[in-house]
């Protein structure tokens, strides 16, 4: 019997202990959610969205309970947690909104009389999804999903599992019908042996290099279909005419935020050597300036790191920069006792180290020079990874032709890289494939058919 223990990571201290499902338990819950399916997949556009909005609605209206959920067991602090639980319901109205228009039957001009698409649901759909954004992640799947008339089932983080039940009764009090999204509590073993169940028609997950492979193998041994998001190191690449301010300030925003635990923060700040001490300094200042302390006080900035591990493997990676040569400007694991990991800034950093090849999840700020636009885009794009990009310039026409030599699944010029229920999230190389949100992203788990007509 494999037993899930859940921890306040700022305390320590245990929350709950859970019993994870076993085979015959997770057979008998597919088939409840095949059935829900049926059901579920013949109702119309407009049906579907009415309990959609009514979701919407309670995730405002339960808002400071939900944050409170997740920064007791993932720590972040509760303002960020409170714009997440607003972001989803935002994802809801826009889902409930706009779905109609995306699913709507699709002409093509042919030889035949008339020849059409329709967009008609897979079926179940199986989302393994992370601890980071415990419930923008889960939704950010299982809005679209289920508007296409598909059903869901959930395998969460273990060290949130409270917030995946808390998702499912909220589908559940929405007015969804029972089962059509249904989390399970199970290990890895089980999870192999639901992705090989003929009732599961596709794969989604969002985590690590190392479990999206493990998770495409296993899907392509049953033919499924796989959405994969496996993380990135983002270069952030600042010019000589930016703002320097605003660079400063939202570079500092989108590595710190969630204590650098985002998949699409910045982690490469790639800077041009006209402005590169500045940038520096004034990066330096910002992150001298962060409080680190309780969650759950409306005063603290940054919270713990999610688990002691996590930890662990940050400071090892800057540990091991700093001895090829990297130069630690401030913050390291001297200046925060656990379970934090101080607000870090290293420089001199080049290829070879692992803060350059790796992706960091945490808390630290890179900082690489570049003698000119050119070089900074290829070190932008010498990662394995492919996820997002800023650039920083006031020369548009400069950023635009950049823009199109990075390799990445999104650009954001002059601002913060970040998801956005209307446009397509996701990236190559080894962040992964597919696509989320936006129209692109509703289609994914869909049988795209083709009508002709003589």
């Amino acid at each position: 019997m494999n037993i899930f223990t859940t921890h306040n990571p700022y305390t320590g201290k245990t929350l709950e202990h859970y019993t994870a499902l076993d085979k015959k338990a997770v057979d008998e819950s597919i088939l409840a959610v095949e059935a829900s399916f049926r059901k579920w997949s013949t109702r119309s556009i407009t049906e579907r969205s009415k309990p959609m909005f009514v979701l919407a609605g309670l995730l405002r209206k339960k808002k400071l309970l939900l944050a409170e959920l997740i920064t007791l067991e993932m720590g972040k602090p509760m303002e960020e947690s409170k714009a997440e639980i607003e972001k989803c319901a935002w994802l809801c109205d826009y889902y409930a909104a706009h779905a109609g228009d995306m699913l709507a039957q699709e002409s093509i001009k042919t030889d035949a009389k008339e020849s059409y698409l329709e967009f008609e649901p897979m079926g179940i759909i199986y989302a393994i999804m992370p601890w980071n954004f415990p419930f923008w992640q889960v939704l950010r799947a299982a809005v679209p999903t289920i508007m296409a008339g598909n059903a869901m089932v959930l395998k969460h983080a273990p060290n949130v599992i409270a917030c995946a039940e808390a998702i499912e009764k909220l589908f559940i009090e929405a007015g969804f019908p029972q089962q059509l999204m249904l989390n399970l509590v199970i290990d890895h073993n089980t999870s192999d042996y639901l992705i090989s169940k003929k009732e599961i028609r596709g794969v989604t997950l969002t985590g690590s290099l190392k479990a999206g492979q493990a998770v495409a193998m296993q899907a392509a041994k049953h033919i499924k279909k796989v959405v994969l998001e496996l993380g990135g190191s983002d270069p952030f690449i600042v010019l000589k005419d930016a703002d320097l301010d605003r660079a400063c300030s939202v570079g500092v925003q989108s590595r710190m935020l969630n204590a650098g635990q985002v998949c699409i923060a910045a982690k490469r700040f790639i800077v041009v050597e006209a402005i590169y001490d500045d940038f520096v300094e004034q990066h330096k200042k910002y992150l001298e300036n962060i409080s680190l302390g309780d969650p759950m006080d409306p005063a603290t900035q940054m919270g713990p790191l999610a688990r002691p591990d996590l930890r662990a493997s940050i400071e090892k990676q800057v540990d091991e920069s700093i001895q090829m040569g990297a130069r630690l400007i401030c913050g390291g694991k001297e200046q925060a006792k656990p379970p934090f990991f101080s607000p870090t800034l290293l420089t001199d950093v080049s290829k070879g180290m692992p803060v350059y090849d790796e992706e960091t999840f945490g808390p630290v700020s890179v900082v690489i020079k570049a003698r000119d636009e050119q070089e900074a885009i290829q070190i932008a794009n010498d990662s394995p990874f492919g996820l997002g990009c800023s650039i920083w310039t006031d020369d548009l026409p400069m950023a635009r032709q950049l823009a199109s030599q990075v390799e990445s699944g999104a650009v954001f010029i002059n601002g913060m890289t970040k998801s956005d229920p209307r446009l397509p999230f996701g990236g190559i190389k080894e962040s992964g494939y597919g696509r989320e949100l936006g129209s692109y992203g509703i289609k994914e788990f869909l049988n795209i058919k083709t009508i002709w007509i003589a």
